[in-house]
């Protein structure tokens, strides 16, 4: 049996590449999402009442590797990213439908010159990822505060962040554009979005990250995330 499925509508957001976006939702608040819907259901209608709900859930696609298949077997980041698990016990992207859920928090909608987008905070897609369902977070049947959460029980260490004389004078700089770039910044380093199977051989090594139409230089010194550069990309 096979199943169509047509995505309602694209989420923009500031990661503009699959490196660094926070590997759960909600641990980057201050990432803004838009979420534009496709012409045939910009219908403002079919929103009525969501300002009721303070959390949505998101189904998506992962757009960018879907073309690469799914595999029963997986290797966690939280694991180390040495360690195999199956792919349906993990949240992997390798999956057979390569499809995605995630909760994030109601910002607000706007709809004007035949565009409808919904406005979201704390997701964790990349730009420009399809989007094939909305659907209200319901605190009472969703929320199950004594559930297992298996190996990604507790919530990782984050690790500090500093920003070097240079990234704090680029950072007023971008102000105007990015109000909150710093705080975006933040978030995400502090969850060490280096690859885990490598993150105790390259202590050396500089990253580099996009957001926005920025690409963010950073390494990390003595367990501290050090911000060294902010440029706008080429």
């Amino acid at each position: 049996m096979t199943i169509a499925l047509q995505p309602i509508a694209t989420i923009h957001t500031p990661y503009k590449q699959k490196f660094a976006i926070p590997r759960q939702p909600g641990l980057a608040k201050h990432a803004i999402g838009l979420i534009e819907f496709l012409p045939e259901f910009a219908d403002p209608n079919s929103l009525r009442g969501i300002e009721q709900f303070s959390h949505l859930w998101l189904v998506f696609q992962f757009h960018q590797t879907a073309q690469q298949g799914w595999s029963p077997m997986v290797r966690p980041p939280r694991l180390g990213g040495n360690k195999k698990m199956g792919v349906f016990a993990t949240r992997s992207t390798f999956r057979p439908n390569h499809m995605g859920l995630s909760v994030v928090e109601f910002v607000g909608v706007e709809h004007s010159n035949g565009k409808l987008i919904l406005k979201v905070c704390g997701m964790d897609l990349l730009d420009g990822t399809p989007i094939l369902d909305i659907k209200p977070y319901i605190p009472y049947a969703d929320s199950h505060p004594q559930a297992l959460g298996g190996f990604a029980q507790e919530q990782p260490q984050l690790m500090s962040v500093r920003y070097v004389p240079v990234a704090i004078e680029q950072l007023a700089q971008w102000h105007k554009s990015y109000p909150q770039l710093q705080q975006l910044i933040t978030e995400v380093l502090a969850q060490d979005p280096r690859p885990a199977y490598r993150a105790n051989t390259e202590l050396d090594k500089v990253y580099g990250m996009s957001l926005y139409n920025l690409n963010i230089q950073w390494q990390v010194v003595e367990g501290c995330c050090e911000v060294l550069d902010i440029q706008q990309n080429i």
